[in-house]
Protein backbone atom coordinates (compact mmCIF):
# COMPACT_ATOMS: atom_id res chain seq x y z
CA UNK A 1 0.00 0.00 0.00
CA UNK A 2 1.32 3.50 -0.74
CA UNK A 3 1.82 6.42 1.71
CA UNK A 4 -0.90 9.00 1.88
CA UNK A 5 1.86 11.53 1.06
CA UNK A 6 3.00 9.69 -2.41
CA UNK A 7 -0.74 9.39 -3.82
CA UNK A 8 -0.07 9.37 -7.45
CA UNK A 9 -2.23 11.94 -9.61
CA UNK A 10 -4.73 10.89 -11.45
CA UNK A 11 -3.10 11.17 -14.75
CA UNK A 12 -0.22 8.81 -13.52
CA UNK A 13 -2.43 6.37 -12.39
CA UNK A 14 -4.14 6.48 -16.02
CA UNK A 15 -0.74 5.96 -17.31
CA UNK A 16 0.02 3.14 -14.82
CA UNK A 17 -3.15 1.29 -15.76
CA UNK A 18 -2.68 1.31 -19.35
CA UNK A 19 0.82 0.07 -19.22
CA UNK A 20 0.09 -2.55 -17.20
CA UNK A 21 -0.63 -6.43 -17.85
CA UNK A 22 -1.86 -7.61 -14.81
CA UNK A 23 -5.08 -5.23 -13.48
CA UNK A 24 -5.75 -7.31 -10.27
CA UNK A 25 -1.81 -6.29 -9.17
CA UNK A 26 -2.26 -2.88 -10.42
CA UNK A 27 -5.72 -2.54 -8.08
CA UNK A 28 -4.02 -4.10 -5.11
CA UNK A 29 -0.90 -2.00 -5.53
CA UNK A 30 -3.18 0.98 -5.93
CA UNK A 31 -5.87 0.59 -3.31
CA UNK A 32 -5.30 3.51 -1.23
CA UNK A 33 -4.99 5.91 -4.11
CA UNK A 34 -7.93 4.55 -5.49
CA UNK A 35 -10.34 5.44 -2.11
CA UNK A 36 -13.12 8.21 -3.23
CA UNK A 37 -15.04 9.21 -0.18
CA UNK A 38 -18.64 9.22 -0.89
CA UNK A 39 -20.24 11.64 -1.98
CA UNK A 40 -22.43 12.76 1.55
CA UNK A 41 -18.59 12.20 3.11
CA UNK A 42 -17.31 14.95 0.46
CA UNK A 43 -19.97 17.50 1.05
CA UNK A 44 -19.66 16.63 5.22
CA UNK A 45 -16.06 18.01 4.72
CA UNK A 46 -16.25 20.86 2.62
CA UNK A 47 -19.03 22.02 5.32
CA UNK A 48 -16.49 21.28 8.10
CA UNK A 49 -13.81 23.34 5.53
CA UNK A 50 -15.68 26.23 5.08
CA UNK A 51 -16.91 26.61 8.42
CA UNK A 52 -20.71 25.87 6.99
CA UNK A 53 -23.42 24.09 8.20
CA UNK A 54 -25.31 21.83 6.48
CA UNK A 55 -28.47 23.80 7.19
CA UNK A 56 -26.93 27.34 6.24
CA UNK A 57 -25.96 25.25 2.62
CA UNK A 58 -29.34 23.63 2.15
CA UNK A 59 -31.55 26.93 2.83
CA UNK A 60 -29.09 28.63 0.11
CA UNK A 61 -29.28 25.80 -2.38
CA UNK A 62 -32.87 26.23 -2.13
CA UNK A 63 -33.76 22.02 -1.21
CA UNK A 64 -36.32 20.93 0.79
CA UNK A 65 -34.64 20.77 4.10
CA UNK A 66 -35.54 17.10 4.83
CA UNK A 67 -34.27 15.74 1.86
CA UNK A 68 -31.16 17.73 1.49
CA UNK A 69 -30.40 16.22 5.67
CA UNK A 70 -30.49 12.89 3.55
CA UNK A 71 -28.04 14.32 1.13
CA UNK A 72 -25.71 15.00 3.72
CA UNK A 73 -26.21 11.79 5.56
CA UNK A 74 -26.23 9.85 2.80
CA UNK A 75 -29.31 8.12 2.67
CA UNK A 76 -30.77 10.27 -0.47
CA UNK A 77 -27.93 10.07 -3.92
CA UNK A 78 -28.50 13.17 -5.56
CA UNK A 79 -29.67 13.96 -9.12
CA UNK A 80 -27.08 16.44 -11.15
CA UNK A 81 -29.81 19.38 -10.43
CA UNK A 82 -29.45 18.50 -6.61
CA UNK A 83 -25.73 19.26 -6.69
CA UNK A 84 -25.63 21.97 -9.08
CA UNK A 85 -27.88 23.34 -6.09
CA UNK A 86 -25.31 22.60 -3.51
CA UNK A 87 -22.92 24.41 -5.45
CA UNK A 88 -25.00 27.20 -4.94
CA UNK A 89 -25.81 27.04 -1.54
CA UNK A 90 -21.79 26.75 -1.00
CA UNK A 91 -21.13 29.22 -3.14
CA UNK A 92 -18.70 27.99 -5.69
CA UNK A 93 -17.25 29.06 -8.44
CA UNK A 94 -17.28 27.81 -12.01
CA UNK A 95 -14.28 25.09 -10.81
CA UNK A 96 -16.02 24.41 -7.05
CA UNK A 97 -19.56 23.45 -9.11
CA UNK A 98 -17.39 21.08 -11.82
CA UNK A 99 -15.26 19.81 -9.37
CA UNK A 100 -18.72 18.99 -7.28
CA UNK A 101 -20.46 16.93 -9.82
CA UNK A 102 -17.08 14.97 -10.47
CA UNK A 103 -17.09 13.99 -6.76
CA UNK A 104 -21.18 13.05 -7.59
CA UNK A 105 -20.38 11.35 -10.55
CA UNK A 106 -22.18 13.96 -12.75
CA UNK A 107 -21.74 14.92 -16.02
CA UNK A 108 -19.75 18.66 -15.93
CA UNK A 109 -21.41 21.53 -16.99
CA UNK A 110 -21.05 22.01 -21.23
CA UNK A 111 -20.91 25.01 -22.54
CA UNK A 112 -22.33 23.85 -26.04
CA UNK A 113 -25.38 23.15 -23.84
CA UNK A 114 -27.84 26.54 -23.40
CA UNK A 115 -28.75 25.44 -19.93
CA UNK A 116 -25.32 24.70 -18.60
CA UNK A 117 -23.98 27.66 -20.71
CA UNK A 118 -26.32 29.88 -18.34
CA UNK A 119 -25.64 27.71 -15.46
CA UNK A 120 -21.89 28.37 -15.97
CA UNK A 121 -22.75 32.31 -16.83
CA UNK A 122 -24.27 32.16 -13.13
CA UNK A 123 -21.21 30.56 -11.49
CA UNK A 124 -19.05 33.04 -13.24
CA UNK A 125 -20.67 35.97 -11.77
CA UNK A 126 -21.15 35.00 -8.32
CA UNK A 127 -24.80 34.74 -9.42
CA UNK A 128 -26.82 32.90 -6.03
CA UNK A 129 -29.81 30.17 -7.15
CA UNK A 130 -32.67 32.75 -7.06
CA UNK A 131 -30.68 35.17 -9.11
CA UNK A 132 -29.59 31.92 -11.34
CA UNK A 133 -33.78 30.25 -10.89
CA UNK A 134 -34.76 33.91 -12.54
CA UNK A 135 -32.55 33.55 -15.55
CA UNK A 136 -33.10 30.52 -16.64
CA UNK A 137 -37.11 31.38 -16.50
CA UNK A 138 -36.19 34.45 -18.06
CA UNK A 139 -34.43 32.41 -20.67
CA UNK A 140 -37.33 29.47 -21.29
CA UNK A 141 -34.97 27.02 -19.78
CA UNK A 142 -35.87 24.57 -16.91
CA UNK A 143 -35.37 25.58 -13.64
CA UNK A 144 -33.04 24.02 -11.31
CA UNK A 145 -35.12 21.00 -9.07
CA UNK A 146 -37.51 20.30 -11.95
CA UNK A 147 -37.28 16.84 -11.14
CA UNK A 148 -39.27 16.34 -7.92
CA UNK A 149 -37.89 17.08 -4.41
Amino acid sequence: MQDNAKKPSTSMLLRRLLKTADLRGFLDKNEAAMNVPSFSEHIRALCRGAGETEERVIKRAAIERTYGHQLFNGTRRPSRDKVIQLAFGFGMDVGGAQELLRAAGKSQLYPKIKRDAALLYCFNKGADIFETQALLHELGLDLLGGEGV
